[in-house]
């Protein structure tokens, strides 16, 4: 395996996690280059870390691409080898197991549970894990099992953005007889939601139980137009897509249905719940974890 490299920029936490949704907004985003942030320690919770992971030696326009993630003058970027190793892998080493709701979720690294009663999910670093966002995923999971312990039926379910697959798997160990799709707009997803599917026991599939994988943007697909209404639909992306979406949502989910929100920072809360309140969505129920608001809005019954 060839040398890798990766550049390192120290910054306030703010500062990297802002860094960090610049890039996620980033469509055409290199997929060579491997983005992820993390806190130093633990004693240090304000003190972050940006590290860019590249199979390559970094040049001048690699610096220039991670250098404009940041809204003013960028911090010093620090250029280190990384020898013999897989760099995708690497940049995903320490994401530590969820333990959120009935879930425990963690990559192979790491052994299962063992505790009874426990849903384990087993889910390997790859560029579709995310960037950071490891506590939008506790939440939403942790808001799933809420939801059915408060008496939620969810029948048919949709994941947007999903990434790994993850929240739909979650969805289908609550609801196993519920009609599931998931859907990314990044082709990369496809394969990631089905090889992660066939390591976690779930079948790729449109019967009940079953995991179906769309590519698209948003609602706008001619599957998740026939898979729907939703009485479940989640969404765990940026606020800015997910306020644009809302019109989209408001006709993919049913008087009654349930919809759950995240990657949004509590910051940007209150501009969500505003245009999903114009929508015709009602506050349910919130989880915070750290800076970042996880919602649960239900679909109003207009009589």
């Amino acid at each position: 395996m060839a040398d890798s490299w990766k550049l390192v920029a120290h910054a306030p936490k703010r500062v990297v996690q802002a860094a960090l949704l610049a890039h996620d907004e980033i469509d055409e985003w290199d997929p060579e280059i491997v983005v992820s942030g993390h806190e130093i320690a633990e004693d240090r919770p304000d003190d972050w870390l940006l590290e860019a992971w590249l199979p390559r030696r970094p040049g001048k326009a690699d610096r220039a691409t991670i250098a404009a993630l940041f809204e003013s003058e960028p911090p010093a970027l620090a250029v280190e080898k990384v020898p013999e190793t897989d760099w995708v892998t690497e940049s995903q080493k320490g994401v530590e197991p969820i333990r959120a709701g009935r879930f425990y979720i963690h990559t192979p690294d790491h052994p299962p549970s063992g505790e009874r009663g426990v849903i384990d999910f087993a889910i390997p670093a790859s560029q579709a894990f995310g960037t950071g966002q490891h506590a939008t995923t506790a939440g939403c999971v942790a808001m799933l099992s809420a939801m059915k312990r408060r008496g939620v039926t969810a029948r048919n379910v949709a994941d947007i953005g999903t990434g790994t697959g993850l929240l739909a798997f979650a969805a289908l160990a609550l609801w196993p007889r519920a009609h599931a799709v998931a859907s990314d707009i990044d082709p990369v997803c496809a394969p990631v939601v089905a090889e992660n599917a066939r390591r976690n026991g779930l079948r790729i599939g449109a019967r009940p139980g079953e995991l179906a994988v769309a590519i698209a943007a948003g609602v706008d697909d001619r599957l998740l137009r026939a898979c729907g209404p939703y009485d479940l639909l989640i969404a765990n992306i940026l606020a800015g897509p997910l306020v644009e979406l809302a019109p989209d949502f408001a006709e993919a989910v049913p008087p009654r249905g349930n919809l759950l929100l995240a990657g949004l920072l509590t910051t940007q809360e209150s501009a969500v719940r505003a245009a999903y309140r114009a929508a015709g969505f009602a506050f349910a129920g919130r989880i915070l974890n750290g800076d970042w608001s996880i919602l649960w809005l239900r679909r109003r019954f207009v009589g």
